[in-house]
């Protein structure tokens, strides 16, 4: 699948069982990606992080942080923010509460990013809305 079989399959809000088949298409993708040569496709995992985004299911965060931490691409393809579909104080509260190396991780990074201002005015609803204008910008 691809970036915009995907977009056309799911929507930018899936639910239900197609939140789980985008859960599984951007795991699958995240591990290719770790390979070597990183074999995954970077606008498929971000199009997969938008709609998790959207989703805005905590316990979402760390596949999200899993995939934009597979490689350098993948890093710079999914924008920090996505891992804040819920709002950044209660990502940052669901991270610290996880006792986990990559839930340490991605809330120091979190962290660094809120302290150089990539959070400035950020809100949830703007970000989506954002991304409902790059994703399908003829609706």
């Amino acid at each position: 699948m691809d970036e915009d079989k995907s977009l056309h399959r799911y929507g930018l809000r899936p639910a239900g069982v197609n939140l789980d088949e985008v859960r599984g298409l951007l795991a699958a993708q995240t591990l290719l990606e770790r390979r070597p040569q990183g074999d995954g496709d970077t606008e498929l995992m971000k199009l997969c992080c938008v709609q998790l985004f959207n989703a805005a299911v905590l316990e979402d965060v760390l596949l999200i942080w899993q995939a934009k931490s597979a490689s350098m691409d993948a890093d710079c393809s999914i924008d920090i923010q996505l891992l804040c579909g819920s709002g950044l104080a209660r990502t940052k509260a669901y991270l610290s509460s996880r006792r986990l190396p990559e839930a340490d991780a991605a809330l120091q990074r979190l962290l660094r990013c809120e302290t150089a201002g990539d959070f400035e005015d950020f809100s949830a609803a703007g970000h989506s809305a954002w991304y409902a204008a790059y994703y399908t910008p003829d609706v």
